[in-house]
């Protein structure tokens, strides 16, 4: 699934990635019911993440949230963004996270939500890499619904080893 970079002396192309969810499950430390990330349909390396999030009225938040008019929590939108990513981070840096690595949010700036995402909702993460510095990843987010714009976020992470 990962394509190698094509290297020639006057350009580099890149091939972008995708994911299933076993892939995805191979990556990410999240398991059902927070995995919020089904399929990766475009990841370039050091630079941006185009990822799926079906959902679904099986979803265990749309009990509570609210049972007369089902909506996704802003916090999960928040979070799928972020899984996704942690994916972009992962990749790009090369590391495979195990049971002693973390990916910790370190700040969310700007967050803006414009629409509900409701359960038949199709939503599409969209992730950039703004920065990475010191352990320290700064993306722009955006979740849309079709061409809808559902929410925005600068999302601010960071990866730290857990040292028991």
């Amino acid at each position: 699934m990962n394509e190698p970079t094509q290297t020639s002396t006057q350009t580099q192309t890149t091939v972008p990635t995708t994911m299933d969810i076993h892939e995805i499950l191979k990556r990410l430390p999240h398991r059902y019911p927070i995995l919020l990330v089904d399929r990766v349909v475009e990841l370039i390396k050091g630079e941006r993440i185009r990822a799926i999030k079906n959902v679904s009225i099986n979803e265990p938040f749309f009990l509570g949230h609210f049972p007369h008019r089902p909506v996704m929590p802003g916090v999960l939108v928040l979070e799928a963004l972020a899984q996704a990513a942690t994916l972009l981070a992962i990749e790009t840096v090369g590391i495979v996270l195990d049971e002693k690595s973390v990916v910790y949010f370190a700040g969310i700036d700007g967050a803006r939500f414009k629409r509900p995402v409701e359960p038949g909702d199709q939503l599409v993460l969209e992730v950039t890499l703004g920065r990475a510095k010191a352990g320290i990843y700064k993306f722009n987010a955006r979740a849309l619904v079709g061409e809808q714009l559902a929410a925005e976020a600068e999302l601010m992470c960071t990866m730290r080893r857990i040292e028991s």
